[in-house]
């Protein structure tokens, strides 16, 4: 079975709109901080950064179902829905205490930077991810 990583959110006053409640590019950044815990909880930080081999995102579709407001305590959950031959595509909610609130899937890919193209996803990685 997959593993979920839950990562807390902390809330940025700039977080927060005119009608309390944190706007929908906070709550992309709060999926970004979820997808950033989990590739370097389960593949190490060079993927993200700094390594020949990385991750990119190239798709993201979010619903928002429910505000989540200043003061909640929020936290992210990511898992790795698919694994495919360059692709996996990554499941998260916001929730607060057990309410969904709003839910992301991003296709991300591996990609050598060097070569500038998508590449197939390391055996490595994917028996971390799956």
């Amino acid at each position: 079975m997959a593993r979920t990583i839950d990562t807390p959110i902390q809330q940025r006053f700039t977080d927060i709109d005119p009608f309390v409640h944190v706007n929908n590019v906070a709550q992309q950044m709060y999926f970004d901080v979820g997808k950033t815990e989990y590739f370097r909880t389960l593949l190490g930080g060079d993927v993200l950064s700094g390594g020949a081999l990385r991750i990119v995102t190239v798709s993201t579709a979010t619903s928002y179902m429910e505000q989540i407001r200043m003061y909640d305590d929020v936290h992210v959950t990511t898992v790795c829905e698919r694994v495919g031959n360059k692709s996996m595509t990554l499941y998260q909610q916001l929730l607060v205490g057990d309410r969904v609130c709003s839910e992301s899937r991003s296709v991300m890919v591996a990609f050598d930077f060097a070569a500038q193209e998508g590449v197939r996803v390391p055996d490595a990685w994917r028996k971390a991810m799956e």
